[in-house]
Parts: structure tokens; C-alpha cells; sequence
């Protein structure tokens, strides 16, 4: 029976969302209506019956404390006005019947008076003739069931001589009772419908909120975006706007180190890369494009994308892969942009020199023109095979012959400290890194040199490996950094120079110090020249 309901449920279930949402919101406003509704109705008829009873029982009390009728009981006057006085109030109060007995209880009045002198129907009068007590009590006498208020009647010396019982038939309590529930069913009915509105106003509103997608096709998206996730190789990683992970692909354990069998699903962010970045994306709202990470020995760039939802951050996705993947491409497009530099600024310098050979040729100042060739080609030779015997690292030395070559072509006096070392660089130290740090630290005292107001156009670079760091030291003839910009410079878009497009190489020094867990001092020469001095660790902490 239970399986065949299942079918025929399955058969005729809405397949809509609004209209599953319409008929489970109505069958949940039913059910607390009738539930609500049977214990209100409930209570409304034990109130009624409640106030019913001390209704009675004050008119009982009313009745017994009346002078002529304790008077009368006490003599025993069958022929009294007690049948009068009851009767009276019966019809004032608007009671089923109000009866008067003594203590044997016998009746002195009864609303049908040919019961008058019979004893009273019930067997409820023990606790008021016996113990005094006055009480409701349901029992059933000679009109029917009803609900009684008993009184016992004491006379002057407070001796039991009687019992007064006002009653009201249950049947016209019941009647009563119905007549209030007629008016409370008019208001479930209300409510009924009330709650079939509010619940097609909520369905509406959900259907907006997931895009007026049904069920079926919320799903179909959801399977195609988990097999999207798995096909590429970033890892991806999401979260939400308390920083708990709520999506996570494969691709993303496996650059980013973690164990394919832990479970990451709604535990915090931080518990499974401390070093993310994603928090600070939540809390601005920005993207964070190409950063680098080091996690768990894994070097990865990553790309962090806020979530919006109606104008506020609900959350962050960010995707990841591995540096190494992209190092050997990124070395070669390094060497290939140094070697262009290079050949472009040597086309040009050795453009200008040919060209002054040739007019000294041509003017008949031969021995300068030999001697102009035999400067450059010693003095550049020179550089070129120390930069060759002190610095062992290809890359390093090819951006700075570049720089060196370009500081020819802007006239700047670029002068290589002859007591440099730099062979003993460790093989986990990104050299890219450096040629990031010391080129922008060149570009920027070049620049320096260039807007200041004196002449000297001097520029210095040392370096060493003795010890236990990397030291690369820049000094420069240019104006100089105020005091108030030194914690300034480094970040994106502060620059002290003019033009558009600045405020970058510095920054990216910074980037480069913080992932070689390296530091940067500037200070003055005695001379008033600026110097920039680099230190980066041989051994990673």
C-alpha cells in the first residue's frame, strides 16, 4: 500500500518549483492552523465552561447569604418564599435552574414545582453539607447534565442547615460554546488563505532569487560546472563570506600540496592554506591578480576574484598553478627581454659611435678615430669579462650589461664596483626575483638621476655574497627620498616622479623582497647620495 502511494505520489508530484513551493507551504500553514487551532478551540471551551461555573457558584453564594431564605430552611416552612426568591433570580441571572434544600436535601425550590419537596438528584451535595465547601462540580440531575455551583447555607451560629446548586444545562453550554467556534473557524478561514498568499509571494521570490531556474535545470548546471572545474588543470578554490571553503576541484590538491582523502569542504580557509590571501579579498572587494604564493613548499601564482551578490562580497574564488609549470617559460622570456634590451641599446649607442668614427674619418683625424676605437673596445671588453669572472649567473650579468648599456645611452655615469662578488647564489633563490629587485632599483636611481638639478648623474652598484646574505647596494646622485615617503614609495601607485604609468618597480621590489623573505635599508652616503641597500637571506627560514 505505502509503495503504491509512492508511485502514485511521484506520478502526480508538481514539477515546478512555485508550485511545489505554493502546495508545501500551504500544507505546512494547514497543519499549524488545525494543530493551533484545535488546542485554541480546545482551551476557548474549558475558559467557557470555567467562567460558567463561577457564574454559578457566585449566584449559589448569592442566594445562601439572603436572610429570608436561611430563615425559612432553619424553621423548615415547606409552604416559604424561598420558591419565589429562586425563581426570581433564575430569571434575573439567566440560570437552567437554581435549587434550595436543606440538609437532608430536600427541596424548597426547584424551577418545575412539582418537584418541591423531593430530594435533590446528583449525588454532588456530600462536600457542601458535610464539610461546608463551595464548588463546580458536572453531574447529571433531573434536567439533564449540567454544570453546577454548590454552596452550603449556614445559619446564625454558622451550624450547616442547607445547599444552594445554580446550574446551567450542558447542552446550551455546548451551544454557547459552538457559537464562539463559528466565529473562530471564520478567522482560520482567513488565515488560510492569508497563508496560501504569503506562501506564493515566498515561492515567487525564491524562483527570483535562483534566476527563475527550475529544480532540473539548477542540477543539470551544477553537474556541467563540476565537470568544467575538474577538466582544467588550475585548481580552483572557493569560499564564502565567513572564509569556509565551499568549493574545491582536484586540480587544486594537487598544486597546491594538499592530500586528495582530507576533507576541506566547510572548514576555514586558513586551516588549509595559512597563507592565503582571500580573507584581505573579502574584506576590500578588489581582485588580486598574478600573486605569488609559497605553500607547503609548493610555489604557485594565483588569481583572487571577489563574488558579489546584490553589492556586497558573499564570498571569493581563487584559481592556482604552479610556478614551475610557467618557470621555464618565464626564464626564457626574461633572457629574451634582457638580450633585446641589450642588442637594442648597444644598436643605438654603437650607431652614434660609428657615426663619429666615420666624420673623423672623413675630416682626416685618423689617430682619434683609432684611439676612440681602441677605448671602446678595451673599456667595454673589460666590463664585459668582469662581469663574466665576478658574477657566474647568466641572467644577473646580462641585465646588467643591459643597464649599463642603457645608462651609456641616457649619459649617465654608471659606475660597477670592481670589488663585486656575486657567485656563491644559491640554487633555491629565484633568479628572476632578483633581476625583478635589482633592475627596478637601477630603472629608479637612473630616473632619479636624470630629474635631479645637478649635473653629476652619478649612479653606483655593489655587490656582494660574503656571509650569510645576498647584499646588492644602489647609490645615486638624484634627489633623494623624503623621510615621510620612505614607508610610502613601496606602495602600488606612490611615486615621487612625474608622468603616468609610475609607482609599479618599487612595488614589485617589495613583492619580490617578501617572497625571498628579504629587506631593503635606504640611507644617505656622506656625500648626500642615496643608497639603496638589498639583503636577501642565502637560507630560506
Amino acid at each position: 500500500m505505502f509503495a503504491q502511494w509512492r508511485i502514485h505520489w511521484k506520478v502526480f508530484r508538481p514539477r515546478k518549483l512555485m508550485t511545489r513551493m505554493v502546495f508545501l507551504m500551504v500544507g505546512f500553514v494547514l497543519l499549524q492552523i488545525i494543530v493551533i487551532g484545535s488546542f485554541f478551540l480546545n482551551q476557548v471551551s474549558l475558559i467557557l465552561e470555567e467562567q460558567i461555573g463561577k457564574r454559578a457558584l457566585q449566584v449559589s453564594q448569592s442566594v445562601s447569604l439572603i436572610p429570608e431564605v436561611r430563615a425559612a430552611l432553619e424553621k423548615q416552612d415547606p409552604d416559604s418564599i424561598i420558591q419565589t426568591i429562586a425563581e426570581s433570580i433564575r430569571m434575573a441571572t439567566g440560570a437552567t435552574f437554581i435549587v434550595v434544600g436543606d440538609k437532608e436535601g430536600k427541596r424548597y425550590a426547584h424551577p418545575v414545582p412539582d418537584r418541591l419537596g423531593k430530594h435533590m438528584v446528583g449525588g454532588d451535595n456530600r462536600d457542601a453539607l458535610e464539610f461546608g465547601k463551595s464548588y463546580i462540580s458536572k453531574s447529571v440531575g433531573t434536567l439533564g447534565p449540567s454544570i453546577r455551583g454548590k454552596v452550603p447555607i449556614f445559619n446564625d451560629r454558622q451550624e450547616i442547615i442547607g445547599v444552594v446548586s445554580v446550574g446551567y444545562l450542558q447542552e446550551n453550554v455546548n451551544y454557547i460554546i459552538t457559537t464562539h467556534q463559528q466565529g473562530l473557524f471564520l478567522y482560520i478561514g482567513l488565515f488560510i488563505l492569508f497563508g496560501v498568499f504569503c506562501a506564493f509571494l515566498m515561492a515567487r521570490g525564491i524562483k527570483k532569487d535562483i534566476l527563475g531556474l527550475e529544480p532540473d535545470e539548477i542540477a543539470r548546471l551544477f553537474q556541467e560546472k563540476h565537470a568544467i572545474l575538474e577538466s582544467i588543470r588550475e585548481g580552483v578554490i572557493a569560499i564564502n563570506d565567513k572564509g569556509q571553503i565551499t568549493m574545491v576541484n582536484q586540480a587544486a590538491f594537487k598544486n597546491l600540496g594538499l592530500d586528495t582523502d582530507s576533507e576541506v569542504l566547510g572548514r576555514h580557509i586558513k586551516e588549509i592554506i595559512p597563507e592565503t590571501g582571500m580573507l584581505d579579498v573579502l574584506k576590500s572587494g578588489e581582485n588580486q591578480l598574478n600573486q605569488e604564493l609559497l605553500t607547503k613548499n609548493n610555489e604557485v601564482i594565483v588569481n583572487r576574484v571577489p563574488i558579489f551578490q546584490s553589492d556586497k562580497v558573499s564570498g571569493v574564488v581563487a584559481s592556482f598553478q604552479k610556478k614551475t609549470d610557467l618557470d621555464y617559460l618565464a626564464k626564457k622570456l626574461s633572457q629574451v627581454e634582457e638580450y633585446s634590451e641589450l642588442l637594442r641599446v648597444q644598436t643605438h649607442e654603437y650607431a652614434n659611435k660609428l657615426n663619429t668614427i666615420s666624420g673623423l674619418i672623413h675630416i682626416g683625424s685618423y689617430d682619434k678615430a683609432i684611439d676612440l676605437i681602441c677605448k671602446e673596445t678595451s673599456g667595454y671588453q673589460e666590463l664585459i669579462n668582469f662581469l663574466v669572472s665576478a658574477i657566474q649567473d647568466p641572467i644577473i650579468a646580462g641585465m646588467i650589461l643591459g643597464k649599463y648599456n642603457q645608462a651609456q645611452e641616457y649619459k649617465i655615469n654608471f659606475h660597477i664596483d670592481r670589488e663585486s662578488n656575486m657567485k656563491d647564489v644559491p640554487e633555491h633563490i629565484n633568479r628572476e626575483k632578483i633581476v625583478t629587485i635589482l633592475g627596478n632599483l637601477l630603472d629608479n636611481a637612473f630616473d632619479s638621476v636624470m630629474e635631479a638639478t645637478n649635473k653629476e648623474n652619478l649612479v653606483n652598484l655593489f655587490m656582494t655574497d660574503i656571509g650569510d646574505n645576498l647584499v646588492f647596494e644602489v647609490e645615486d646622485s638624484g634627489k633623494g627620498v623624503e623621510e615621510l615617503m620612505k614607508n610610502e614609495i613601496f606602495k602600488k601607485g606612490v611615486t615621487t616622479k612625474n608622468g603616468q604609468g609610475r609607482g609599479v618597480g618599487l612595488y614589485l621590489v617589495k613583492n619580490a623582497l617578501e617572497y625571498l623573505q628579504g629587506d631593503l635599508t635606504i640611507s644617505q652616503s656622506s656625500e648626500g647620495h642615496t643608497i639603496f641597500t638589498v639583503y636577501l637571506p642565502k637560507e630560506r627560514a
